[in-house]
């Protein structure tokens, strides 16, 4: 799953149409939001404690202005996440996962797998300027669709590979980023929804409607042929 500001919404309910269709992927690998999801779902978070924790969200949850490297401390994100894993290691989920972060001394993508469940989802949603780094290791990370916006960094050539791609474009790239243009390669079919209501720390109350836009596009998709490599574009109606 794609990065995209605040995207999580419309992530959560791409993978509730999946569940409630008995399509259960083997593993899930993601950058920001993407990673928000994927991870708590193949931690063992319950569909239902998610989709409520995502709807009851208020802007007081997350915002926390400290001095920094970015405005929010994030300890308020980090306490939300700690009261809502049942796992305290990425490795130990109960179904594989891998979030991309930007590890800032590198300068390039670095692929979690495994350690501070908390932390790696922190790192890998830490938007430059909105939130500060996270701190693994004693070594600063930052958003994970900084240079891996697809999420696919966790993935191997050739796996097969389901993925949806958020349309939204996060506050530092330009409308003409190839960061947006969904990939192509062998075995993978990408699913994008057309006018998914875009929400924000002072949208939330759009969420919802984000969540159940791409819960009902997800599930039109699912009655269609699939074509491995072929890009299939939903409007909800």
């Amino acid at each position: 799953m794609s990065s995209g500001f605040f995207g999580f919404f419309a992530h959560f309910g791409v993978v509730k149409a999946l569940h409630e269709n008995g399509i259960a992927p083997a593993r899930f690998t993601g950058s920001s939001a993407g990673a928000l999801v994927g991870a708590c779902v193949a931690a063992g978070c319950a569909l239902d404690t998610i989709e409520q924790r995502l709807l009851s969200l208020t802007k007081e949850d997350f915002w926390d202005p400290a001095p920094g490297l970015g405005l929010l401390a994030g300890r308020h994100f980090r306490n939300m996440l700690e009261d809502m894993l049942p796992v305290n290691d990425l490795a130990d989920a109960l179904k594989p996962v891998a979030v991309s972060a930007w590890h800032g001394r590198s300068r390039r993508t670095r692929v979690l797998c495994q350690g501070n469940a908390v932390e790696a989802i922190y790192a890998s949603c830490a938007v430059p300027g909105l939130f500060q780094p996270a701190t693994i290791s004693g070594e600063r990370y930052w958003d994970g669709g900084i240079s891996d916006r697809h999420g696919l960094a966790g993935t191997w050539p050739g796996e097969r590979v389901l993925y949806h791609h958020l349309q939204s474009r996060s506050p530092w790239r330009t409308r003409q980023s190839p960061a947006l243009i969904p990939p192509q390669r062998p075995n993978l079919v990408t699913l994008t929804i057309d006018a998914v209501p875009r929400s924000g720390p002072n949208k939330l109350d759009q969420g919802y409607m984000a969540l159940e836009h791409a819960y009902q596009a997800t599930r039109q998709a699912l009655a269609l042929p699939v074509t491995v490599g072929r890009v299939h574009v939903l409007a909800n109606d």
